[in-house]
C-alpha cells in the first residue's frame, strides 16, 4: 500500500478520551493527516483488535493507512495496513514474515548504529527520534534535536518520519532537516479541534 509520512498521527487513548478515538481520527483525517498508528501500551490484544477494526472503518476510502504499534497479533488479526516496532519490540523479520510483502513496516531509530544495523530490506520507513523529550513515553531514548535528526535523515536510505515532542511550529524545521514528515501525539490527540490542529501542520 502506498503511504505518505507527511503528518503521522499516533493515537493515545487517554488524551483522546474527551471526544473519543474514532472522532479524533476522523477529524484529523479531515485536517490532513496522512497516516495513523494505533498505540496503546495498556489495552489487551482483544480490545486493540476491536479498536483497530473500528478505525479501519473510519479510514475507509481516505487512503490513510492504519499502522499498529508493537502488537503483531493485533496487526495480523485486525487487517491493519502495517506494524511499527521499536528496538526492543517484535522482530522486524517476524513482522514481515507474518504480515507479508504488502504490509507497511516501520522501525524506531535513535542512533546511527541502530540505522546501520537495521534490516533495511525488510522495512518501508524509519521513525527518527525523539527530537525532543516527550511526556508520552517516559522511557524514551536520549533526545537527538534537529541536528541529530538531520544526521540520521541524511544517512537513511528509507523514507523517514521525525518523532518526539513535535508541534506545528516545528514542521518546517523537520522538513529542512531532511525528514519526510512529523509523527505527533499530543499536538493532535486531546486538542479541542483535532481537524484544526492537523491543518496547522500544513500551514506555510
Amino acid at each position: 500500500m502506498p503511504f505518505d509520512l507527511s503528518l503521522y498521527l499516533i493515537t493515545d487513548a487517554e488524551l483522546c478520551a474527551g471526544i473519543g478515538l474514532e472522532k479524533t481520527v476522523e477529524a484529523a483525517v479531515q485536517g490532513g493527516i496522512t497516516m495513523v498508528q494505533l498505540r496503546d501500551k495498556h489495552a489487551s490484544d482483544e480490545h486493540m483488535i476491536a479498536q483497530a477494526k473500528r478505525l479501519k472503518a473510519v479510514l475507509a476510502g481516505s487512503g490513510v493507512p492504519l499502522i499498529i504499534n508493537d502488537r503483531l497479533v493485533v496487526a495480523a488479526e485486525s487487517g491493519a495496513d502495517g506494524l511499527h516496532v521499536g528496538q526492543s519490540d517484535t522482530a522486524v523479520q517476524e513482522a514481515r514474515q507474518t504480515l507479508g510483502s504488502n504490509a507497511i513496516i516501520g522501525l524506531s531509530i535513535n542512533t546511527l548504529t541502530q540505522l546501520q544495523d537495521a534490516p533495511l530490506e525488510l522495512l518501508d520507513y524509519v521513525g527518527l527520534g525523539p527530537v525532543f523529550a516527550t511526556a508520552s513515553k517516559q522511557d524514551h531514548a536520549q533526545p537527538i534535536g534537529f541536528e541529530g535528526l538531520a544526521q540520521l535523515a541524511s544517512a537513511s536510505q528509507l523514507p523517514c518520519v521525525a518523532i518526539g515532542g513535535l508541534k506545528a511550529e516545528h514542521a518546517a524545521r523537520v522538513k529542512a532537516a531532511g525528514a519526510d514528515g512529523s509523527a505527533v501525539i499530543s499536538a493532535i490527540c486531546g486538542q479541542p479541534d483535532p481537524r484544526l490542529a492537523a491543518q496547522a501542520f500544513h500551514s506555510p
